[in-house]
């Protein structure tokens, strides 16, 4: 099966980037990233979540790299970044701070936007210097901060014992996922997608999850399984906005609802009625506008300001 499966045209059709660049993390990973948009453009980065890659983005890429310089990269072990064997929210972190080091100048600011375990990322990174140096406002979508396997209603019992126990050897699997047929695109739509989800965008999310190896999938599912990162919700100190489905089985409304009490400067919350886990493919035109909004919000050079450098804003 080919790593990278993915639609050829149409609203999820990856664009093109600009440029392409290799970043090395902390420990030696590296990983792809991906620059769209004009080099002088207010900057937007975009984290994705767990089995995903940059492909997941491309209907947020396509509008904002008209006026926007869009970084997107790909998770250690996913698209195009080679796996690596640690696996964990420090290496998680240690990605991201590789990205914003290698592609935003000192002092320049942006939006980062978090999916899943792209929101997790930020969560992990909130204290390192590269999020605090670059980090003008931050949107998070579809994610959690603890407690996510117990919570999921992937399987659909009663919360306790066994609906975990299901839980966790259901997600932790380490069977392929095989081709996308049509029972796959019911299985992954059931799972991760609201029941309104149209079936060009069950088989765009379909193309890409099938595209993630299963060792990989499985390495990330035991970190997911054990997460607690509520202390790193408390340090994300920037505006904060959250996006979530009420019909998201993966982390439900609950988890954006106790991130919005957490946050010390959460500036909306947004639940959408009958939309699931995978929310900027599935509300496209929603969240990219939570990113656009809040780039003119907190990016200076967004309302053609003078960009103020950390130094003198402390």
């Amino acid at each position: 099966m080919s790593r990278l499966l993915r639609v050829a045209d149409g609203p999820y059709a990856p664009p093109v980037p600009a440029r392409e660049l290799t970043v090395t993390a902390a420990d030696g990973a590296r990983v792809h990233v991906e620059v769209h948009g004009p080099e002088n453009a207010p900057a937007v980065v975009l984290a994705h979540g767990w089995c995903c890659s940059t492909a997941f983005w491309a209907a947020q890429i396509r509008a904002l790299a008209a006026d926007h310089r869009v970084i997107a990269y790909d998770q250690r072990g996913h698209g195009r970044s080679p796996a690596n064997p640690a696996y964990g929210t420090e290496p998680l972190a240690d990605d991201l701070e590789a990205v914003l080091d290698a592609t935003l100048a000192p002092g320049e600011r942006a939006v980062i936007a978090g999916h899943s375990m792209g929101g997790m990322t930020l969560m992990a990174a909130a204290t390192r210097p590269a999020v605090r140096e670059h980090a003008a406002a931050v949107l998070l979508t579809s994610t959690g901060s603890a407690r996510l396997v117990a919570s999921a209603t992937v399987v659909p019992m009663r919360a306790g014992r066994v609906r975990t126990w299901l839980t966790r050897r259901i997600l932790g699997s380490r069977a392929p996922l095989g081709p996308v047929t049509p029972l796959a695109r019911r299985i992954l739509k059931y799972g991760t997608m609201g029941p309104g989800s149209a079936p060009h965008m069950v088989d765009a999310c379909a193309r890409i999850v099938h595209s993630c190896p299963s060792r990989v999938r499985h390495g990330w599912s035991q970190v997911l399984d054990l997460l607690d990162l509520d202390h790193g919700v408390r340090e994300l100190r920037m505006p904060a906005e959250i996006v979530v489905g009420t019909a998201d089985r993966l982390t439900p409304p609950e988890h954006a609802r106790a991130l919005a009490a957490a946050l010390p400067d959460c500036v909306g919350l947004t639940e959408l009625p009958g939309v699931g886990h995978m929310t900027p493919v599935e509300a496209p035109d929603l969240v990219t506008g939570k990113i656009r909004a809040l780039a003119a919000a907190y990016i200076p050079s967004a309302r053609g300001e003078r960009a103020v450098p950390v130094e003198e804003s402390a």
